[in-house]
């Protein structure tokens, strides 16, 4: 079937988490452009509007169930209700319409059917997009690199990934308040603060020591990593909290300096660019104010709902402005992991995290799981495409 699609450019040409844009017919698509007061997140497909291959994901339905349980699970606790209604929806319905599709899994008898059973069942949405209307949605990609590093700092291992400091306040929600201090709350000491005036020193929160500032960004980045100690053992750790500072894009920084141009930039080349330039990679770190803890874990890393992402199932977006924990389905073209081409991504995926970068309705992170095939499509993925919600017709 024909899929309603962005007018095609190079993936190259959009900048994750930045204000650049590409030009598509003398539009200019600002992915980052925030929803005007008041306006919906998402939209009800209009009659005769084209309704996504649903059938496809027939041959993986076993895989789908195993991640419903693990949303459906968040909805039994009593905390998730907190966070509803929200775009009208309320919990009861969104946590039904979870229930309902994983009956619709079990019972469908065919590809067709479960096509057939999803448009009768449920009303599909798609995001608002980028000018609130449904223009599309940005796809960039994070990951669980594997990062070499030290239990010990050591003169090749400098660089520290901090536990959660114990002035960091948080709210219930898990949103940060800032730094608890005699005189009150303050905001919480940005990037460079921390690093560069050794803030955190001589507290004994360095769980790990990196090799690079750039392999500890790196990890920060994605909110969880595995490192690779010097004697091959693997030690994994994933995201306590964060600093509450904005995020600014490490990649955006260096296009619009001319250090790289937009066509070029990904994770091999900045990591190309940081070897050749050591002396100017932290100061171009510290451009990003955003700073991440990591508490040490086992098994894979927990998103934001508290339940272990999976590789390609699990996205993060704004929870300001969507429902947690549905259903949702990605329809777009990420790269493959040998940078050679694209591939259409069309699958059913699970709104199971928050992106650090993620504050519109026109962006989304999809978790493309560990190591370095996942590194590498993490850092080329800028992809056009549609996301759509699934919830239970009233």
């Amino acid at each position: 079937m024909n899929r309603m699609r962005l007018v095609p450019v190079t993936l190259a040409l959009c900048a994750a988490a930045l204000s650049s844009a590409c030009f598509t017919f003398g539009t200019v698509p600002d992915y980052g452009r925030p929803l005007p007061p008041g306006a919906a997140a998402l939209l009800p497909l209009a009659p005769g509007e084209e309704v996504p291959d649903f059938a496809s994901q027939w041959v993986r339905r076993d895989e789908l169930l195993e991640v419903t349980e693990r949303s459906l699970i968040w909805f039994d606790k009593p905390s998730s209700k907190t966070h509803f209604p929200l775009e009208g929806v309320s919990h009861e319905r969104a946590q039904q319409s979870l229930s309902h599709f994983r009956d619709v899994l079990l019972e469908a008898r065919n590809a067709e059917d479960l096509q057939r059973r999803i448009e009768n069942d449920f009303t599909v949405y798609k995001s608002a997009g980028w000018d609130g209307d449904g223009g599309g949605v940005l796809f960039t990609g994070y990951c669980t690199p594997i990062l070499d590093g030290s239990v010990s700092r050591t003169s090749q291992y400098r660089w520290p990934l901090y536990g959660l400091p114990p002035d960091l306040l948080k709210a219930e929600d898990g949103s940060i308040l800032g730094q608890r201090t005699d005189a009150g709350v303050v905001p919480y000491p940005d990037r460079r603060q921390i690093d560069a005036g050794g803030l955190l020193d001589d507290q004994n929160l360095e769980l790990v020591w990196m090799r690079s500032p750039l392999d500890a960004y790196i990890a920060h980045v994605n909110g969880s990593t595995i490192v690779r100690m010097r004697n091959g053992s693997l030690k994994r750790f994933g995201y306590a909290g964060k600093n509450g500072h904005r995020y600014t894009s490490l990649r955006g920084e260096l296009v619009r300096d001319g250090k790289l141009s937009q066509a070029e930039a990904n994770l091999d080349t900045i990591r190309r660019w940081a070897k050749a330039h050591p002396a100017e990679v932290e100061e171009y770190l510290w451009r990003n104010p955003s700073y991440v803890f990591f508490m040490p874990i086992n098994g894979n890393p927990h998103g934001s709902l508290n339940i272990e992402v999976t590789a390609e199932r699990t996205l993060a977006t704004d929870k300001t402005i969507f429902p947690r924990g549905g259903v949702v389905f990605v329809d777009a073209d990420l790269p493959d992991a040998n940078g050679r081409g694209t591939a259409p991504f069309q699958r059913f995926m699970f709104d199971q995290d928050t992106g650090g970068a993620i504050r519109t309705a026109g962006r989304a992170d999809i978790y493309l799981g560990r190591g370095v095939r996942a590194e590498r499509m993490a850092g080329a993925t800028q992809s056009e495409g549609q996301l759509y919600y699934l919830f239970l017709k009233s």
